[in-house]
């Protein structure tokens, strides 16, 4: 895993688990006209398909940026209740010449049911979850959680000090796991689930 220290302004001594800005590959450079009427070159955030397979059943194909493969189809799989909590997973195999990535776990799995019953959401993507991914979602109950206004003060400014691919060339969704004020990571991608599925 790739990880980035926080800006040497901050505080924060530890490593965060983090985007690459650096990596040629998530960005593209384009040519344009900017307002005074000169050409100039911009990086913009690029996007390519990333097929997901759960053991042999293929789950889904996705845009994302590409970075963290293996840990956005784990999330994804997790946060769409194909993975349980108690599953050990076996394998987690990446082909980036084929834009593929297979979760292997010691159950045997079989979703065909599932994924024949598809929402579409409305989200910016326009997303789809599957089978019974909405059932039981009005019965989960949070526990009591204090959320301080200055730890968002404090995430807010550290978030914006991590060398990020929203800062090289922006457009781009970002997601921060912390624990109280202390980004643990901070995870990018074209769509704001990906970012969370990268996080999961």
């Amino acid at each position: 895993m790739k990880s980035v220290f926080l800006s040497k302004n901050s505080s924060e001594k530890s490593k965060i688990i983090g985007p690459d800005p650096k990596n040629d590959q998530l960005t593209a450079k384009v040519v344009g006209i900017n307002h005074l009427g000169e050409t100039t070159e911009l990086p913009v955030v690029t996007e390519r398909p990333l097929t997901i397979y759960l053991n042999s059943q293929e789950i889904v194909t996705v845009m994302t940026i590409g970075d963290y493969p293996a840990l956005l189809a784990i999330g994804y799989l997790k946060n769409q209740g194909m993975l349980n909590l108690d599953d050990q997973i076996t394998a987690t195999d990446v082909d980036e010449d084929l834009n593929v990535v297979v979760v292997r776990t010691k159950r045997e799995t079989n979703y065909e049911e599932k994924l024949s019953r598809k929402v579409r959401t409305s989200g910016c993507a326009v997303g789809t979850v599957y089978g019974d991914i909405m059932d039981g979602l009005e019965d989960i109950k949070l526990p009591f959680s204090e959320i301080k206004l200055s730890h968002l003060y404090n995430l807010s400014k550290k978030i914006n000090l991590i060398p990020s691919l929203y800062l090289e060339a922006g457009a781009i969704h970002g997601t921060v796991l912390c624990k109280d004020d202390v980004p643990l990571v901070y995870m990018e991608d074209v769509g704001r689930h990906n970012a969370v599925d990268k996080v999961a």
